[in-house]
This record gives C-alpha cells, sequence and structure tokens, in this order.
C-alpha cells in the first residue's frame, strides 16, 4: 500500500477511535468540553484627551470602577454654552406664552393717538397750502412739502395701527410652536452635553479581569476606539458537544459537575443552560440511523460557582450529577 495511502487509513482510524471513545464517554453521562468566558471591549462614546489611567492590565476590576478619564474641561465649556443658550430660549419662550405687557399694549396706544394728530394737522396745513395757491398766496412747492407731509402722516398713522393690533393679540401660534421647538432642542443639547461631560469617565460594565489595555495617559483617545479588554468573571460557560443519541440526558435544566486536569479532585456544579436545536460536524448525508447518530449538538453550561482557576478555554470535564 502507498505511503499517503497508509497515512490516510491511520487518520481515519485515529479520528473513527476518537468519535467512539467521545461516544462512549457520553453514554456514561461524561462529556469534554472547554471553558468559554465572555470578553468585552471598552472604549469611550467621546473623544478627548486622556488625562488619567486607574488600571493596568491583570487588574480585577469591580461593576462601575473608573478605569480611565478624559479631561473635562472642554466638555464643561460645552455644557455652560448649551445652559446658556437653554436660559436664553426658555425665557424667550416664557414671553411668548405670557404675551405682551400692558405697558408696552399702553406705549403703542400713545404713538397711536400721536401719529392720529400728526395726520390731522398736516391734512390741515396741506388743506391751508391748497387753498392759498391759486391767489398767489404760497407757492406750488409749499403745497408739494405739505402734501408729502400729510402722507408721511398718514403712513406713521398706519404703521402705529397695525404695531397696536399686534401688541394686542399677542403671539401667533405658530411663532410659540416655534419656540417650543427650539426650547426643546436646547433641552436635547443639555442633556447630551451632560452625557458626554459623564462618558468622559470610562467604567467597568462588571466584575473581571483587565486583559488588554489599549492606551497611555495623555494619548488622544477617539469616540469608539478599543481602550481596554475585560474578561468578565461572570457568566462562566462550558461549551461541549453531544451526540444526537444522549441528547435526553443533558437537556436544558440538566445538573452536571465540572471538573479540570489541573485540579482533579475540585469539581464546579453545572447547570445545562442551552442546547442548540440545529447539528454541527454533520455528514455529507444524513439518511441513514447509523449516521444520524454521528450529529453532535452543542450544548453550553452555565457554571454557579466558578473561581479564577477556570480559564478560558481550559479543557473540562462534564458530568452527569449523581
Amino acid at each position: 500500500m502507498a505511503p499517503a495511502a497508509l497515512l490516510l487509513a491511520a487518520a481515519l482510524a485515529g479520528g473513527y477511535y476518537l468519535y467512539q471513545r467521545e461516544a462512549e464517554a457520553a453514554r456514561q453521562g461524561t462529556l469534554y468540553g472547554n471553558v468559554d468566558i465572555r470578553e468585552v471591549v471598552l472604549a469611550f462614546r467621546v473623544s478627548g484627551r486622556l488625562a488619567s489611567i486607574q488600571v493596568d492590565e491583570g487588574d480585577s476590576v469591580q461593576p462601575g470602577q473608573i478605569l480611565a478619564r478624559l479631561d473635562v474641561e472642554p466638555l464643561k465649556n460645552s455644557l455652560n454654552a448649551a445652559l446658556a443658550n437653554e436660559a436664553a430660549l426658555a425665557a424667550r419662550n416664557a414671553l411668548m406664552r405670557k404675551g405682551n405687557r400692558s405697558e408696552d399694549i399702553a406705549q403703542a396706544r400713545a404713538r397711536l393717538e400721536a401719529s392720529q394728530a400728526a395726520v390731522i394737522q398736516s391734512e390741515s396745513e396741506y388743506r391751508r397750502q391748497r387753498d392759498l395757491v391759486p391767489a398767489g398766496g404760497s407757492s406750488r412747492q409749499l403745497l408739494e412739502a405739505a402734501r408729502s407731509q400729510r402722507d408721511q402722516s398718514l403712513a406713521q398713522r398706519d404703521a402705529a395701527a397695525q404695531q397696536l393690533k399686534a401688541l394686542v393679540a399677542g403671539f401667533r401660534p405658530e411663532e410659540i410652536a416655534e419656540s417650543d421647538a427650539q426650547l426643546k432642542q436646547a433641552r436635547a443639547s443639555v442633556a447630551s452635553a451632560r452625557l458626554a461631560l459623564k462618558d468622559a469617565s470610562l467604567q467597568s460594565p462588571s466584575a473581571g479581569i483587565i486583559l488588554a489595555r489599549a492606551v497611555e495617559a495623555g494619548s488622544m483617545a477617539q469616540a469608539g476606539t478599543p481602550a481596554f479588554t475585560l474578561s468578565l468573571r461572570q457568566p462562566v460557560w462550558v461549551r461541549a458537544y453531544v451526540g444526537e443519541t444522549q441528547l435526553g440526558k443533558f437537556a436544558a435544566g440538566t445538573e452536571v459537575r465540572v471538573s479540570s486536569d489541573s485540579h482533579p479532585d475540585k469539581t464546579y456544579r453545572g447547570v445545562v443552560g442551552f442546547v442548540s436545536p440545529t447539528a454541527e460536524f454533520t455528514p455529507k448525508s444524513v439518511e441513514t440511523p447509523d449516521l444520524r447518530t454521528a450529529l453532535v449538538y452543542r450544548i453550553r453550561v452555565v457554571v454557579g460557582d466558578a473561581d479564577a482557576a477556570l480559564s478560558q478555554g481550559m479543557p473540562v470535564t462534564v458530568r452527569l450529577a449523581r
């Protein structure tokens, strides 16, 4: 037999042996898997200069613990500007909703009365000049000047009347609605500025260990750029695989015991929390009962009393709790 054929036959035999061993272990209520610990990549939601860093790689952190801070002065200035704009628009909105003051209306009414008196006087002067021109008592130039003065007085009276009418009527609903929208936008800007100031402190979302630190104090941090990688302490899962014929033994909710080669005498309590509804590593054709037994389903075991001895990717043994 050719060397290549011998190697292929040996590989197939080895694979079949391993599969048979896994199948036998499953029939005895034993599975093999690996520890699966979730990792979180942490980043600032705002950009800025890093003012300080409180943790380093390998440090244990607690939920809410500050990991790093940005320089907050630019963010404080933005917040103060937003607050000032909100105050100005709030005052304007209150004025529009309350309406014009009685003093303003009284002044407008007085200006209208004064303009009406000016109209009477300019009209009288225009008539007098008009009567004097035919007899030679006045010139055409003085008549035109009187006419112009009368027309200006009429225009000023009409303008004063419109102003008084607008003050009495108050602001239009459309103007008030526009002011309301501007004030709402200003308040949203204040809320956004407050949130940006809060986001200047990067907090740990849960307990864990800092696996990686990608920033240094004094450098510029861009929003969304990874700053730390956090390995969570909880939950700790075990990813294992079970054959189709043994699915009933490892249904969701089944209690199991987990152990590792590093500490074979120590066991952890676990519960099967998830069973994949689809098979993995399936053969090309699944038609006969023999082939169907080769299907493998992924299960997730939630370890309830995990400690630091269980590390990411560590091989473990899962046994049914007796």
